[in-house]
């Protein structure tokens, strides 16, 4: 008998998708689209993703527009941005919404590759702790006699490397969003 990985790797792949999910909504000085991910507005009662409402597009490489489906959305909008964690001031026409972003300042950047750095060892210790809960699995695959102490051995170093390839990926997203942020 041998030991099934797969459930391990997808949850490292999991792990790997929610930070650069994290990653998309870290504005490094230039408009994206993604920042915008998280800001829901009330859509006749209902808390909707903005993207569901509205169409988000870059016109500048600094400037975001939000163009709402229905125009008694646009007050809507607004105020969930003004609300939100990004520190922008949206412009209203009364039909779009354009979002300028400012150029960044140094001590900004360097807040902002901080917060890049602790997700990505969040994400680190989120791996390790499924490298454990493996461990774990095959230790009592081979106490119950599931499997041999070469095939428990095989297992974990297996999981080691799967562990060790996650990380490096990990870092090196960290290194790529970092140098996004601190060469705008």
């Amino acid at each position: 008998m041998s030991v099934e990985l797969g459930q391990f790797q997808d949850k490292m792949e999991k792990s790997v998708d929610n930070l650069a999910g994290e990653y998309a909504t870290i504005r490094a000085g230039r408009a994206n689209p993604h920042i915008l991910d998280k800001i829901t507005v009330d859509y006749y009662g209902q808390p909707t993703n903005l993207q569901s409402v509205a169409n988000i597009s870059v016109s500048e490489a600094r400037t975001l527009v939000i163009q709402p489906w229905e125009a008694s959305l646009v007050k809507e909008i607004e105020k969930a941005v003004l609300v939100s964690d990004l520190g922008l001031t949206p412009n209203n026409d009364g039909k779009v919404i354009r979002l300028t972003f400012p150029e960044l300042t140094e001590e900004r950047r360097k807040e902002l590759v901080k917060d890049v750095k602790k997700k990505a060892e969040n994400a680190k210790v989120a791996i390790r702790n499924i490298r454990r809960d493996a461990n774990d699995m095959i230790k009592k695959q081979q106490k119950a006699g599931e499997i041999s102490e070469d095939e428990q051995k095989d297992a974990e170093g297996e999981i080691q490397k799967m562990t060790d390839d996650y990380v490096a990926r990990i870092d090196n997203m960290m290194d790529d969003k970092s140098k996004e942020i601190m060469t705008v």
